[in-house]
């Protein structure tokens, strides 16, 4: 399979870029960023650490057009329609792991998977999907009677609050109790905020130091508790995840996908 990147010299393009370095399924063929940008030129690898690769990074995504089997866009949300409406017009897969999408911003997406197979997920780790499983089954068990917390951390660099893995393992268990996550999420607490209804689902957020990701979900009933915890200790795991998806993607229809879909879980 031969990929492009949208966004190479993101923190997680740079990632991608040594897991392509890595795989024997896949090569990098497009390194992407923005028009105008100071790494314009350079050599990918010499962008990611990893030695000089012979090529070099672009804002022309039209020059591979005719190389590329699918798309890796982990980019920013205002840069998304840009790109969905390039792999549309070239009739690209595409794989999405832009957090932080407004509503607005993900019906883009759903536009989009009429004319391309597109896979959109919060987090590619094969752990955090697992765990999105495990939080639909610990849900049907315990979640009408135990109170519900989810709570994560990320390094200080990340922009966007609460994470889209947190916000995804709400709307698992929102989903799964059938409740509308909008009205029962609660983003920090401060106050006389009175006794804790049962109908809620609490997020909270911690930004400090270089953390790659932790994520954990408490179910707490009378007499005892249940803490569903992933951590990350590299985004390799996150990169590698995403070249599977588009190893996944690059043959399928039209469509929305999720990771769930890619690893068989549903």
């Amino acid at each position: 399979m031969k990929a492009g990147i949208f966004g190479a010299n993101g923190r997680m393009g740079r990632v991608l870029i040594e897991a392509f370095h890595q795989s024997e399924q896949a090569e990098l063929v497009a390194a992407l960023v923005r028009s105008g940008s100071d790494w314009l030129g350079m050599d990918v690898g010499e962008l990611a650490g990893i030695g000089r690769t012979g090529l070099t990074v672009s804002d022309r995504p039209d020059d591979r057009a005719g190389q590329v089997d699918v798309m890796i866009d982990f980019t920013l949300p205002q840069a998304l329609k840009g790109n969905l409406d390039w792999c549309v017009a070239h009739g690209k897969p595409v794989v999405v792991g832009t957090t932080g999408l407004t509503l607005s911003q993900k019906s883009l997406l759903t536009t989009a998977a009429q004319s391309i197979p597109i896979v959109f997920a919060a987090n590619y780790s094969v752990g955090v999907n697992l765990l999105l499983n495990l939080l639909k089954q610990t849900a049907r068990v315990m979640g009408e009677t135990a109170d519900i917390e989810i709570w994560e951390t990320h390094h200080r660099h990340k922009v966007d609050a609460p994470s889209g893995t947190a916000m995804a393992m709400g709307e698992a268990i929102a989903d799964t109790l059938d409740w509308d996550l909008n009205q029962c999420a609660v983003y920090g607490r401060e106050g006389h905020t009175g006794q804790r209804p049962q109908k809620q689902i609490g997020f909270a957020t911690v930004r400090a130091g270089d953390v790659v990701g932790e994520h954990t979900a408490l179910f707490a009933d009378i007499g005892e508790r249940l803490e569903l915890t992933h951590k990350a200790s590299s985004r390799l795991t996150f990169a590698r995840g995403a070249l599977r998806a588009a190893l996944w993607v690059k043959d399928k229809p039209a469509g929305l996908y999720n990771m769930q879909q890619v690893l068989g879980l549903e």
